[in-house]
């Protein structure tokens, strides 16, 4: 009888604390929100300074975490530590839409945690090695994880044009539209970027040029939101 009522106990004030936990998060989950897209915004300009002979006209961003790249360490961290505050954006995100659409708060949800643990986390975890001929373990992982990221990175912004279109808020809405277009428009061209049969015409010859202009535009819609709602 005692232990039941310690394990009632146990569980009565781990409940107490999970609850405090997800108010926090709901709280300020969009504040954490803002400062992934800033963090993982200005990583490779702020190492870019301590790498100097790396061209990021012509070099991706995983580029920086290669096992050859002297930043590799702080680029590692730097992206779990970006991961990370996306991933506690989640109940803040969740919450924010689940009365307008239970399916669609948690798809756009699930788009942040996607890019959060994808393009953020395993990249921190699961580094790249362009110096082998063919791709390991760490850098399967990280190219799948990095191409379901980037697939909630573009989902993001069409979500958002139908919750605000659900919700009857139309200047929103067409707001979302317009930058979901112009999303999928620099993220085509960073694709093209990456086809070797053409990747040598001019501005596809700059990957790393298409992929920064088309990671800013993603940033956008989720800088803006965020924005909206700390403003609240």
């Amino acid at each position: 009888c005692s232990s039941d009522l310690f394990i009632i106990t146990i569980k009565s004030i781990g409940n107490c604390y999970w609850r405090r936990i997800m108010d926090f998060l709901r709280k300020f989950g969009f504040f954490f929100l803002l400062l992934g897209v800033l963090s993982d915004f200005l990583t490779p300009y702020v190492l870019g300074l301590y790498y100097p002979e790396l061209d990021q006209m012509k070099s991706v961003i995983s580029v920086f975490g290669e096992v050859s790249s002297p930043v590799r360490k702080a680029f590692l961290i730097w992206s779990v530590v970006s991961g990370i505050f996306f991933i506690l954006s989640l109940p803040a995100l969740y919450a924010a839409f689940v009365s307008t659409s239970r399916v669609l708060a948690t798809l756009v949800t699930a788009a942040i945690a996607f890019y959060g643990i994808g393009d953020c986390i395993f990249t921190g975890l699961f580094s790249i090695n362009t110096h082998e001929s063919s791709w390991n373990v760490s850098t399967w992982v990280h190219n799948i994880g990095s191409g379901l990221g980037y697939s909630g990175f573009l989902l993001f912004p069409v979500l958002l044009f139908l919750i605000y279109r659900k919700n009857g808020q139309m200047d929103v809405s067409h707001l979302y539209l317009g930058l979901s277009v112009i999303s999928l428009l620099f993220a085509a061209i960073y694709g093209l970027a990456r086809i070797p049969s053409i990747n040598s015409w001019p501005l596809l010859n700059k990957i790393g040029f298409c992929q920064r202009i088309s990671f800013f535009f993603n940033y956008v819609p989720i800088a803006w939101l965020s924005i909206l709602h700390l403003k609240q």
